[in-house]
């Protein structure tokens, strides 16, 4: 399918390629504040399936693994970074695990990858939260909803009604496959010896602690980009940091 109907991949800037993964928002607003990338790095904005323009969703939703198998199309021959956010990192990772070779480093943004601190209740809290709103979308617990969507860099003022805007979204992540079951072959990526940067926003403490489990067993360099909640490439200061580490690599 992914071969029949590929994704699209917006490229913007001049020099070694950047491949960038969004997850449940769109590539403007995840990747908003990494403009000053461009004069020194070309940008390539893969849009998931379900974004325009990219074609829309293979079954009834979001798949990580369909986002993996697009990854690799994308990848070529021409082992490129990757910087991965949200939902966009589990594809990710299972297609650098499948082959490291083809990626040059990885950079990591808050990663719903449960089960690397799976005994933790502020990351199992996290979880029901996030599975409640793809398996009922805006059926789900309102509290509950509301919780997840301030975790998830869609904040709603109390007594206000959810913007138009995150209902959308709401209702496209309605029915993805639940990250709970992504299994990236990670010691693959760790002994292949990928460079790796784990970066989180220092807003959520479940958030914090999937990080750095995830920086532990991936030997990752890690940063805390506080600022920008959720969508941490607009947090002052790390497109800087993202940079010292993509040249270091």
């Amino acid at each position: 399918m992914s071969a029949e109907q590929p994704v699209a991949v917006v490229r913007e800037g001049r020099g070694p390629d950047v491949v960038l993964v969004h997850g449940g928002a769109s590539p403007r607003t995840t990747w908003a504040g990494l403009e000053s990338l461009r004069g020194r790095w070309r940008l390539a904005s893969m849009y998931r399936r379900g974004y325009a323009p990219s074609p829309p969703p293979v079954g009834a939703g979001q798949d990580f693994e369909v986002d993996a198998a697009d990854l690799a199309t994308v990848l070529g021959e021409d082992r490129p970074h990757v910087v991965a956010h949200s939902y966009g990192t589990l594809g990710t990772l299972i297609a650098a695990g499948r082959r490291p070779e083809s990626v040059r480093s990885l950079t990591i943004i808050e990663p719903p990858l449960y089960f690397v601190a799976a005994d933790d209740p502020q990351v199992l809290r996290l979880r029901e939260l996030g599975d409640a709103m793809l398996t009922r979308g805006l059926a789900a617990d309102e509290a509950g909803l509301r919780e997840f969507l301030a975790v998830a860099g869609a904040p709603v003022p109390e007594g206000q009604p959810i913007p138009a805007g995150t209902v959308a979204a709401v209702r496209r992540a309605h029915g993805g496959r639940l990250p709970g079951e992504a299994r990236p072959a990670l010691e693959v990526i760790r002994e292949y010896g990928v460079p790796v940067l784990i970066a989180s926003g220092g807003h959520t403490p479940a958030v914090e602690r999937i990080c750095d489990a995830l920086a532990k067993v991936l030997d990752a360099e890690r940063v805390v980009a506080p600022g920008a909640g959720h969508f941490v490439a607009a947090a002052p200061g790390f497109a800087e940091q993202l940079e010292r580490f993509l040249a270091s690599a």
